[in-house]
């Protein structure tokens, strides 16, 4: 359990860390200035109570888990900086001159890179978990037949060549 806490927090310190680098390179900056908080890592690492629900939402189409996990890490971004604004008098990320916050807290305009991010700590969950055959399986039984007939001639080819 410590060991997951532990690959979780880092997880997201990367990629808070890539996330701001790429905003500093969007806003001209060429030293790619990037940052995060100490209070980030321990959030991040919650991530791991969240493993319940990707297992729940494995093999379950795209579109929900697009719905969904946004959803998710809005709330528990909320709920964090509430925290750590009412223990602390301050929240780390500061949303609050943007015109789609809420309450300074939450950005709906992130909503597209919670989706990626949702993905991300999903695929580290079952990396973690061994379980990626599992997952994969039923993510092929969700494609359209008619994506996989180009595949299964290509099995058909292989095998008659073979023979």
């Amino acid at each position: 359990m410590g060991k997951k806490f532990i690959v979780y927090g880092l997880t997201g310190w990367i990629l808070e860390v890539i996330w701001t680098g790429f905003c500093s390179f969007l806003a001209g900056d060429p030293a790619l200035t990037a940052k995060t908080y100490l209070w980030m890592f321990p959030i991040y690492g919650m991530t791991l109570w969240l493993e319940p629900v990707f297992l729940a939402l494995a093999g379950r189409p795209f579109w929900l888990r697009c719905l969904l996990y946004p959803l998710g890490i809005f709330a528990l971004e909320f709920t964090a900086g509430s925290l750590l604004r009412a223990l602390t008098g301050v929240c780390p990320w500061d949303y609050g001159g943007h015109p789609l916050s809420v309450y300074g807290l939450i950005r709906l305009d992130y909503a597209p890179l919670w989706v990626l991010v949702g993905s991300v700590f999903e695929g580290v969950c079952f990396w973690m978990r061994g379980g990626w055959n599992e997952v994969f399986a039923k993510e092929l039984q969700s494609i359209p037949f008619w994506c996989k007939m180009g595949r299964d001639q290509n099995r058909m080819e292989k095998k008659a060549w073979k023979d």
